[in-house]
C-alpha cells in the first residue's frame, strides 16, 4: 500500500493498494464497477485474494470471471478509535469480512448503516466507491 506524506512525515490520506500483476484484473474491473474474481475449473470453487496456483490442488488453471458481489455479513467490528492517522476523521470505522454468495470472504468497509443497524448474517450489496484515482470495494446492506 502506498500513501502520500505531509512535509512533517505523517500520512495525508489513507493508504490505497497497489495493485500487482496478479490482482491487476481485480482492480481493473472495480475501475469499470465490475467485480472478477478468480475461478478454479480443477477445484469447482471460485478464489480470492488473487494468486498464480489453485489454493490446495496447486493447480495453474486459475481463470478470471465476474460475479455480483452479493454476499453475506460474516462479521464485523466498529472502530471507535482512528485505526490510523488517515482515518482519525472517519469515526466510527465499519470494518467486515463479507462472505460473497460465490464462496470465497473479502475484507471490506460497510458504508450507508449505523452501527445498530448491523447484524452478522445480513445482506449486503457492493458499493464501487471511486477515490483518488482507484475503485475501493464496500459494502451496504441489501434493501430487502
Amino acid at each position: 500500500m502506498s500513501a502520500r506524506a505531509k512535509s512533517d512525515g505523517t500520512d495525508m490520506t489513507a493508504p490505497v493498494p497497489e495493485p500487482t500483476p496478479v490482482s491487476q484484473p481485480y482492480w481493473d474491473a472495480l475501475r469499470e464497477h465490475r467485480i472478477l474474481i478468480q475461478y478454479s475449473p480443477s477445484s469447482d470453487r471460485y478464489v480470492f485474494y488473487p494468486r498464480t496456483l489453485a489454493p490446495g490442488t496447486f493447480a495453474d488453471d486459475l481463470e478470471w470471471r465476474e460475479i455480483d458481489g452479493a454476499g453475506t455479513l460474516y462479521t464485523y467490528t466498529v472502530a471507535r478509535r482512528p485505526t490510523g492517522p488517515p482515518w482519525a476523521e472517519k469515526q466510527p470505522q465499519l470494518l467486515a469480512v463479507v462472505e460473497w454468495d460465490a464462496g470465497p470472504r473479502v475484507s471490506t468497509e460497510l458504508v450507508d448503516v449505523a452501527p445498530e443497524g448491523i447484524r452478522i448474517g445480513m445482506r449486503v450489496v457492493p458499493v464501487f466507491c471511486d477515490e483518488d484515482g482507484m475503485t475501493l470495494l464496500r459494502y451496504r446492506p441489501a434493501d430487502d
